[in-house]
């Protein structure tokens, strides 16, 4: 039999705990809420990214970003949600991560658009007689040999679809096999103007410590994303991993960090539909679909 003493002791250091416990999950609640989402318009003004048939990049994206932009407001009122730009100006990129940085936003998703070169064929079109020489001076001799002819033409190529990047500062194996082999992806920024030396030990340090850090969120969001492309009937390219240079916004962004690759310029339904308004508000409901569940899924409701 336990003495009143002692009961009351334990039932104290019960209550306690139970008090500890709960400050903690509300701290650790509070500190993972969203409060601030920087939407980022990829290219701008002279940048002007990728080219379609009729269209170039950095319009596609400043109307997605925008359309976003308003959905989230009209979603999360409490929330603050900041645009790197809204009209058709040049912002480069390490001004882009350092005002996400400085406004301590809680995410960071910048809208841009792929493109792919297109695709070389040569065409056998019979014999041409080349001439060539062979000797020097007095001994120098003409000859003629007979050579294949091509026909060079160009046609569009077929990527097509989306994909979501998120950095990788560290790639191993194990997060190659994880994420997916990048496929055929052009550069997806235009100028490494301020792209870090990715070698230097400081920069590495620091890069390691963001990715432990935002890796998971940034993948979920990532996933949420191409979720709800697919549910769109989109054909998803998957989330891909990047540590390249020249893209300075995943890699300089404290916070969970995203690039969404909204579709393909240089592929004719890709382009008519992402300079469609039916399109662009597709896109950025999908989007905003996925910002719903990432912040369901991390604040824990």
């Amino acid at each position: 039999m336990i003495s009143r003493p002692l009961t009351f002791i334990f039932t104290f250091v019960f209550f306690a705990v139970q008090f500890l416990f709960t400050a903690f999950n509300t701290s650790a609640q509070q500190k993972a809420q969203l409060r601030t989402i920087i939407v980022d318009a990829g290219h701008g003004g002279k940048a002007t990214g990728a080219k379609g048939n009729f269209s170039y990049e950095k319009d596609i994206c400043l109307d997605i970003a925008l359309k976003l932009g308003k959905k989230l407001e009209t979603e999360f009122p409490d929330l603050k949600i900041l645009y790197t730009r809204t009209s058709d100006e040049y912002t480069d990129n390490r001004w882009r991560a350092d005002f996400a940085n400085s406004n301590k936003g809680d995410l960071f998703i910048s809208i841009h658009v792929n493109a792919a070169p297109k695709i070389r064929h040569a065409r056998f079109a019979g014999y041409r007689t080349q001439v060539y020489y062979t000797g020097k001076g007095k001994k120098r001799k003409k000859h003629t040999r007979r050579v294949p002819k091509y026909n060079v033409y160009y046609t569009d190529n077929p990527s097509m679809g989306t994909e979501t990047y998120i950095w990788a500062a560290d790639r191993s194996d194990e997060k190659e096999e994880f994420i997916g082999a990048d496929v055929n992806s052009p550069e997806v920024e235009d100028s490494t103007e301020y792209a870090p030396d990715i070698t230097d030990p400081e920069f590495k340090a620091k890069a390691l410590l963001w990715t432990k850090r935002y890796f998971d969120k940034s993948y979920m969001l990532a996933s949420f994303v191409e979720e709800a492309f697919i549910g769109e009937g989109r054909f998803s390219r998957g989330v891909k991993q990047r540590n390249e240079k020249g893209i300075w916004v995943l890699q300089a962004t404290s916070m969970p960090s995203i690039l969404v690759e909204t579709g393909f310029i240089t592929y004719k339904q890709d382009e008519e539909y992402l300079n469609s308004e039916k399109g662009q508000d597709e896109v950025a409901e999908n989007i905003l679909t996925a910002v719903k569940k990432y912040k369901q899924v991390t604040e824990g409701k």
